[in-house]
């Protein structure tokens, strides 16, 4: 590297991020892109995953596929193209998503005889191919998830949380009778559930969508919603309990146990990358990003600092740890460049969110010992070599608890409760985090809420903390108490 290229180098690491409490947005654009984790692709909407933004979804993948299949459930993969007729035989779905749909009406040079459509999701693929495989109670359950990418033209896009093509995890099951779809319903919302909390550090609502938004074509719909940094909720995951909907419109039927034909009643549900826009707006700070340790690509970096004359034994010892922390399976990488000083490197992963680095110097090797610093509470620890694995993993650990906790902190201070809609304008004209109170059920009441706010109606938590009594709109009793927030 030149003296000029290191030069602009150092100045790119050091350049700077816009404060959160400045403009939210910006701030989010430009930590991504600094820490280099996607591109803008040629086609509107669409971005491209760079090798750290793609592993950060490889170890969600990873740990997600593992409890998919721990339950019983097993991956294939299903066509990227849907004729338009499937989409005609559940109306309501295709209401749904109409708007967003695009299709393809040409190939190999020739106009198609019927539109095919790129799929937004693939209730109406995957029913049509169960109509086909299952014909008797003992086919039952189908327990089958897909890994694949879907497209949804969207108006308004932001990289990770909403963009024109994703990627995603769908799951589609179908069952003998209610009762057993519902359970596993149930049991995807609360696998989504302990995978954020345990695993992404971020702690989420749980509740059932109001019939205004629940997925279209489902009886009942199931979220996991949590707060950004800036107040606005994310749609963490969605678990659908479909009815006999898609098995009616694409006749799934099977002979039962009294040997009478019963249509099937299956489930859907399902993650997207959103999770690492959400990960990003919950835990960055304006030094960038702070990634949680368990979907970190990088979960520490080693800096061997010291003047040139010294360097040698130096690196010896850092490779020997290297070398330890990687059997341990820490996922750690050395930067050992010499045209770089250490106060740039510990600024550059600082802000790419590395959550622990460790600083090897001349007489920390003297001392037989090493300092690690935590990217989230900016702790500096000594410890002995002899010992630095089993520290580091207890820093990784301790990252991950108070990165949660600090979240669970903050959505708990920006959880209010209203009685009345006025009380919910005035107290807070940009609506800041979530907000409950008592809705009857109306669509009317609903919608103005929307109308007057620009809140939406997250869910009906299952533990609220509070009941509500009267509907903050039109003050009839409460049928429900919601979780209204502004949301990505």
């Amino acid at each position: 590297m030149t003296k000029e290229s290191g030069k602009e180098s150092q100045q790119a690491g050091n350049r700077e991020i816009t404060p959160q409490s400045e403009d939210f947005s910006r701030w989010y654009l430009d930590a991504i892109r600094k820490a280099d984790l996607m591109d803008y692709a040629p086609v509107r909407g669409c971005i491209v995953f760079k090798p750290d933004g793609y592993e950060l979804w490889e170890l969600i993948q990873r740990q997600l596929d593992d409890r998919f299949k721990a339950t019983g459930h097993r991956n294939a993969y299903f066509p990227l193209f849907i004729p338009e007729s499937f989409f005609e035989k559940e109306k309501e779905h295709v209401e749904g998503f109409n708007p967003e749909l695009p299709w393809v009406t040409e190939a190999g040079g020739e106009k198609l005889e019927e539109r095919l459509a790129i799929r937004p999701t693939s209730e109406t693929m995957i029913g049509h191919m169960y109509a086909k495989w299952i014909q008797s109670y003992r086919d039952l359950p189908v327990l089958i998830n897909q890994w694949a990418n879907v497209v949804r033209w969207e108006k308004r896009t932001m990289p990770f949380l909403r963009t024109s093509e994703f990627l995603w995890q769908e799951g589609h099951t179908a069952h003998e009778d209610e009762a057993d779809a519902r359970r596993e319903t149930m049991l995807m919302l609360e696998i989504y559930k302990e995978f954020v909390e345990n695993v992404l550090a971020i702690p989420v609502i749980a509740g059932q969508k109001t019939e205004s938004e629940k997925f279209a074509g489902a009886v009942d719909t199931y979220s996991i919603e949590a707060m950004m940094r800036d107040g606005r909720a994310v749609q963490a995951g969605t678990s659908h309990y479909l009815g006999t909907n898609f098995a009616t419109a694409f006749d799934i039927k099977y002979l039962d146990r009294e040997n009478t034909q019963q249509f099937a009643h299956t489930t859907s549900w399902g993650v997207s990358t959103r999770l690492i826009g959400a990960l990003i707006m919950v835990h960055g700070d304006d030094k960038g990003l702070v990634l949680p340790p368990k979907v970190a690509p990088m979960q520490a970096v080693l800096i061997p600092i010291g003047p040139p004359a010294k360097r040698e034994p130096v690196l010896a010892k850092a490779a020997e740890v290297l070398a330890d922390l990687k059997a341990a399976g820490v996922r750690v990488r050395m930067d050992d460049r010499s045209d770089l000083s250490p106060g740039w490197k510990f600024n550059e992963y600082e802000m790419r969110g590395i959550p622990v680095r460790i600083e090897l110097g001349p007489r920390d090797l003297e001392n037989g010992q090493a300092v690690l610093a935590s990217r989230v509470s900016g702790e500096k620890r000594i410890v002995a070599l002899d010992n630095l694995v089993a520290e580091v993993e207890k820093m990784l650990a301790d990252v991950h608890k108070e990165l949660y906790d600090r979240a669970l902190q903050f959505m708990n201070d920006n959880l209010r409760s209203v009685d009345s809609l006025e009380e919910l304008k005035a107290n807070d004209d940009k609506l800041r985090g979530f907000v409950l109170a008592g809705w009857c059920g109306s669509r009317e009441c609903e919608s103005k809420v929307k109308e007057e706010t620009g809140a939406t109606s997250r869910n009906i938590p299952f533990e609220p903390g509070e009941t509500k009594s009267t509907c903050l709109v039109c003050g009839d009793a409460a049928k429900h108490t919601v979780a209204f927030a502004r949301a990505y």
